[in-house]
């Protein structure tokens, strides 16, 4: 069987985490990356991703440019540049005449929807949202985006890929802000913020409640299934006392837009809602990648049972 090749557009965290996936599962892989200067860390991250999945001795072919990228035989695109709207159809418009008229050409755009990259172009019937999860080569699902023109074979065809990559496709069947996992995400933080806005709840304690109460369970069931198993008259009870008081505000809270207003943003900046040192953010980062990793073969061990 020939080895498949893609071609991943931008080679940031992201870019170089999806770039490990690929090429931990055969494929041959080229990452487009202007700065050269980011080319020797860019390689490492790809290979030290790769060997976390059990694939040693990854590697990726390098270019500053789509042009001089090798699209020879290239079946996928997955594009991980900026969140510029302009920036994003601009390489769309490129890629319309330089990869293969067969290629798969997927965004891994967070908040912009398929159909508004993909407007006016002759590509747009095979294009698909293709949203992974930093760490992506270490949280198991990618959400498979289905544009406006997208056609429902291509569609179908990059959730295959995907899972033939060890990733669980989440099949989007409309284009909507913020896709599924973003939209329950949201709706949780705020709640959570609003609990700090009101000073009911301190940063840990909200951490808390979430990975050592209900969020604990959801490596074993999603929510849905956790309320089945729990019973929906239960639920349903406990929703209709809660939802009146619930947060429903239209805009950030007050405490979330503060810090982000002072430049506090977290381990970006060495401050958030706590204070960070280079040492203090690796050791975090560090520990969350090992936890989720950890987390991982527990998922693993489900979908083998199938």
């Amino acid at each position: 069987m020939d080895t498949q090749r893609a071609v991943v557009v931008g080679g940031g965290s992201m870019g170089a985490d999806i770039a490990a996936i690929l090429a931990a599962h055969g494929w041959r892989v080229g990452v487009v990356e202007p700065d050269r200067a980011r080319w020797p860390a860019l390689a490492e991250r790809v290979a030290g991703s790769a060997r976390s999945l059990g694939a040693a001795g990854a590697a990726i072919d390098l270019a500053a440019t789509n042009a001089e990228a090798d699209w020879t035989g290239v079946s996928l695109v997955i594009e991980c540049a900026p969140e510029r709207l302009e920036l994003k159809r601009a390489i769309f418009a490129e890629l319309e005449r330089l990869a293969p008229a067969d290629a798969i050409l997927g965004s891994n755009s967070s908040s912009f929807p398929i159909s508004a990259i993909a407007a006016g172009l002759a590509t747009a019937r095979r294009m698909v949202g293709l949203h992974f999860f930093l760490p992506a080569h270490l949280v198991p699902a990618v959400e498979v985006i289905r544009g406006a023109a997208t056609d429902e074979a291509v569609w179908h065809r990059a959730a295959e890929l995907m899972r033939a990559c060890g990733k669980v496709p989440v099949m989007v069947r409309k284009d909507i802000p913020g896709f599924l996992a973003n939209r329950i995400q949201h709706a949780l933080m705020r709640e959570a913020f609003a609990l700090i806005d009101a000073g009911l709840a301190t940063p840990e304690d909200i951490d808390n409640a979430v990975r050592y109460g209900f969020g604990f369970r959801y490596v074993a069931a999603g929510p849905i299934l956790q309320k089945e198993l729990a019973g929906l008259d239960i639920h349903a009870a406990a929703a209709a006392t809660m939802y009146p008081d619930l947060a429903c505000n239209k805009e950030p809270g007050a405490t979330l837009t503060g810090l982000v207003a002072a430049g506090k943003l977290g381990l970006k900046t060495g401050e958030g809602f706590w204070k960070w040192t280079p040492a203090s953010a690796r050791a975090a980062r560090e520990r969350y990648e090992r936890d989720l990793a950890d987390a991982l073969r527990i998922l693993e061990r489900s979908l083998d049972r199938g």
